[in-house]
């Protein structure tokens, strides 16, 4: 007799239900407008929709600003695991297919979750993804990798007969990792259902890239099945939430997110017309690159905001199960740009930039709060050091396509994407285009005066 009664067969006719394989607009003709047309905003101002696949060739003009409406964000392993902050999948595939040819080499010096990455493999073109961040180059290489469907079948009916098999008896206490105040982000019973999960992942097969596949499945639902908040960046318990956490949630969630997740990398694998090079290296930082002069042929990326999202924080509990991290992340959270781990004595003195519209705004923020100003001046320098290293990797001519939005502190509009652009000029680069994409949904709950309405897409050339 079953631990709990759970039916497979239901959890896969529930996920016949969800559709999660819509067809997406495929790329159109600029003269067909079928996807293309202007609009007024509710502030009577104009912008250009775009549905579904960007047109190549889509005019753009200095300052012009898009609504871009994506239907592709979890399409083949885009989907896998929620990400903050993540690229809708058809802006980098625009800018891949408008600024590179197949063969080139991309470079993301901001990878995050690896959109870029993916979406250049689609597109035959090779790539590396550059991220501080353990779990994200864990995720990244899990999206990246294509997978027999064969072989992850057979090793995914052998993990759900286990699934259904579920006794906590089966569980040792060495089999649940220690890391702070666990017992406050799980209940008991989840502590034993994800322990039992990440065993049976252990034991299932000797491929490590579909271990790594069901690892990430397990990781994708550890946020809903804990304690915290599943809709904020900060990984927090709120009383007042209520929220419904019962026996046996852990198993059936894993067991729809890792039947979903095979279809969206069997999806992803059959798609790949050829096999692409995707490298994710350790030891790299979008300041400090380890690769030649003159070395790639286009990069893409869009860098953390100032006050940006606290990434470590975010995933503190999947870094665990994982076994990514087992303590503090203060130093983690210290390598990211944009964090706000900072030092008292690091901002007891005003910091200038050498950038004149952006010290302005440092200074007006240090006399209200001067480690804000600190953190505002320290996101720039990391930025600065960010667009030197990637013009010196960039072959002449290569483009640096930077995706970056504005930030409010303290009332001071910080407009991130217009000193980037002049501190761009005094590098070396050519500022070759300039256009706002519209932000229509947030996963990132930050206070409203401080919320990012517009990213600014910016078009360098080496």
């Amino acid at each position: 007799m079953n631990y709990y009664p759970i039916s497979i067969e239901k959890i896969k006719e529930k996920i016949v239900k969800k559709k999660i394989f819509k067809q997406p607009i495929r790329s159109l003709p600029f003269e067909d407008i079928l996807n293309v047309k202007e609009i007024t905003n509710e502030f009577g101002e104009t912008l250009v929709r775009v549905d579904g696949d960007i047109p190549i060739d889509l005019p753009i003009i200095d300052g012009q600003r898009f609504l871009f409406i994506s239907y592709d964000q979890s399409r083949y392993t885009h989907g896998i695991h929620k990400y903050p902050a993540k690229f809708f999948p058809e802006l980098p595939r625009w800018l891949i297919n408008r600024y590179s040819k197949p063969n080139d080499l991309i470079l993301d010096p901001f990878a995050g979750s690896a959109t870029t990455n993916v979406e250049a493999m689609l597109l035959n073109r090779n790539s590396v993804a550059i991220d501080v961040d353990p779990f994200a180059r864990y995720l990244a290489k899990v999206k990246t990798t294509p997978i027999d469907k064969f072989e992850l079948n057979e090793t995914i009916d052998r993990i759900l007969k286990q699934l259904v098999a579920y006794n906590p008896k089966m569980i040792d206490s060495e089999d649940i990792p220690e890391f702070p105040y666990r017992e406050n982000w799980f209940a008991k019973e989840i502590l034993l259902e994800l322990a039992f999960i990440k065993k049976i992942i252990l034991n299932s097969t000797d491929d490590n890239d579909i271990k790594d596949l069901c690892l990430i499945s397990m990781s994708s639902i550890i946020r809903a099945v804990s304690n915290a908040d599943d809709n904020c960046t900060r990984t927090v318990v709120r009383k007042k939430l209520k929220k419904e956490i019962y026996p046996s949630l852990a198993l059936t969630k894993f067991a729809e997110n890792l039947i979903i997740n095979s279809y969206r990398v069997i999806d992803f694998t059959n798609r790949l017309k050829t096999k692409p090079i995707v490298e994710i290296p350790d030891g790299n930082d979008a300041r400090f690159l380890t690769y030649p002069d003159n070395y790639f042929d286009l990069a893409i990326t869009s860098p953390p905001y100032v006050n940006a999202v606290d990434y470590p924080r975010t995933h503190q509990l999947e870094m665990y199960w994982l076994g990514l991290a087992n303590g503090s992340l203060s130093k983690l959270k210290e390598s990211h740009i944009g964090t706000e781990v900072v030092k008292a004595s690091e901002y007891k003195h005003l910091h200038k930039t050498g950038e004149e519209s952006a010290d302005k705004k440092i200074e007006a923020i240090y006399k209200i709060d001067p480690r804000r100003a600190y953190i505002a001046y320290k996101y720039i320098y990391d930025m600065i050091l960010n667009l030197k290293e990637v013009y010196r990797a960039l072959k002449p001519g290569g483009r640096y396509i930077i995706v970056v939005g504005n930030n409010r502190i303290k009332g001071e509009l910080f407009e991130n994407w217009k000193y980037l652009m002049n501190i761009s000029k005094n590098i070396g680069y050519k500022v070759e285009n300039y256009f706002g994409s519209e932000i229509i949904k947030h996963f990132i709950k930050v206070p409203r005066e401080e919320r990012i309405t517009t990213d600014w897409i910016i078009v360098l050339k080496k």
